[in-house]
């Protein structure tokens, strides 16, 4: 039994099962123009003291059966497109939350997000800020729509920056606050990819397939035939049992690609990025995400389980949190073992139900490859 199904066992039996995030939007806050962003002290009590203020979660949720109870994931970059958002923004506080954005982001997310163009919304500095706030914006057409899903979620969990939309939605952090973190994480990772360019393909494996040696063959490439030093090629992203992203310099990614079938691949894609995210190729952007974060002071403990694709434990408290989110930018996310962790029970437990809120059903298409049980209960937010 996961620790994570045992911790859910515990709060359903608890009288004092409290799961209260609350989601904030502050349309006052402005920060300094003059860098990423300002570590001026009446900027951060702003992100931590909006004036706008909702919860998610209003009431108490006292001993709810198994199958009553919810669980939402987070949809990562590589999500979006072109249109999202047309769906939610006759919503006022949704629009609210767009006005935020545009004054810390300093860009009309939403034109972008609406109109595009596809080269333009792609973009990491972009395509993050724009998922984080659709998936926000896709909870609060949920909570209008069936509040119930939101009451009763038990634990929550994020693919890469939808971690970030979690641990808003938590509580333990403000909207603001993610914001402010989601810009920092997008521009330092853009400036790392083009420090130094990489590349990401999925691998579709046969059981059994050798990944090891074929990324050891990679490795082996770059450094005979290009003589680089300490060239990189690790897997990123462990998606489900057949299916993994790979990631690294360019070199060793061409290299798999084109010896993928000698080492028993079904099948490959590349992706179409310019960067190795999830590597030690991300390194500086993982300095710069840690130091902005220490400017930040304290955040606030999760009101429910934020399960890490990092360790595949729960998000805890400040130190944790900030550790965690920097060190994920150059960690593989390991969604398939996050899924058996917040899904493994005995047989006789009913499955929660699974809400994916944000564009794109990418999530819901892995978790049906990891459990069809867990997948049977599976909706989207229409965004």
């Amino acid at each position: 039994m996961s620790p994570i199904f045992s911790h859910f066992r515990e709060m359903q039996n608890s009288s004092l099962h409290v799961v209260k995030p609350v989601f904030c939007i502050n349309l006052s806050h402005n920060l300094s123009r003059q860098c990423s962003f300002s570590s001026n002290s009446e900027d951060i009590q702003r992100m931590k003291k909006p004036r706008h203020k909702w919860a998610l979660y209003d009431e108490r949720a006292t001993n709810i059966e198994p199958n009553k109870t919810s669980v939402i994931l987070f949809p990562g970059q590589g999500s979006h497109f072109v249109g999202m958002g047309r769906d939610l923004i006759k919503l006022p506080k949704i629009k609210q939350m767009f006005q935020c954005a545009n004054e810390i982001l300093r860009t009309d997310i939403l034109r972008t997000c609406l109109e595009g163009p596809a080269s333009k919304l792609s973009k990491t500095i972009h395509c993050q800020p724009a998922t984080f706030i659709i998936s926000l914006a896709a909870l609060a057409k949920l909570r209008e729509e069936n509040d119930e899903l939101i009451r009763n979620c038990v634990a929550t969990a994020g693919f890469s920056l939808g971690e970030i939309s979690a641990l808003v939605f938590s509580g333990a952090l403000t909207y603001e606050e993610g914001l402010h973190i989601i810009r920092v994480r997008a521009e330092a990772m853009q400036k790392a990819c083009d420090e130094k360019a990489g590349s990401m393909i999925t691998v579709f494996v046969n059981p059994g397939s050798p990944i090891k040696l074929l990324i050891s063959a990679a490795i082996n490439h770059c450094n005979v035939h290009y003589k680089m030093q300490n060239p990189c090629c690790e897997v990123a992203n462990y998606l489900y049992p057949d299916c993994k992203v790979i990631s690294g310099n360019k070199e060793a990614i061409d290299f798999i690609e084109d010896h993928a079938v000698q080492f028993g691949i079904r099948r490959t894609k590349r992706l179409q990025v310019n960067g190795a995210f999830h590597t030690p190729l991300m390194f500086s952007a993982w300095r710069t995400l840690k130091n902005s974060m220490r400017r930040m002071g304290d955040f606030r403990e999760p009101s429910i389980p934020v399960v890490s694709a990092v360790d595949m434990l729960p998000y805890r408290n400040t130190s944790n949190i900030k550790r965690k989110l920097a060190i994920q930018i150059v960690r593989p996310v390991k969604w398939e073992q996050t899924l058996y962790a917040l899904y493994d029970r005995p047989p006789d437990v009913p499955f929660p139900r699974t809400i994916e809120p944000g564009p794109g059903r990418q999530l819901g298409a892995m978790l049906r490859m990891v459990s069809r049980g867990a997948f049977a209960s599976y909706s989207a937010v229409d965004v």
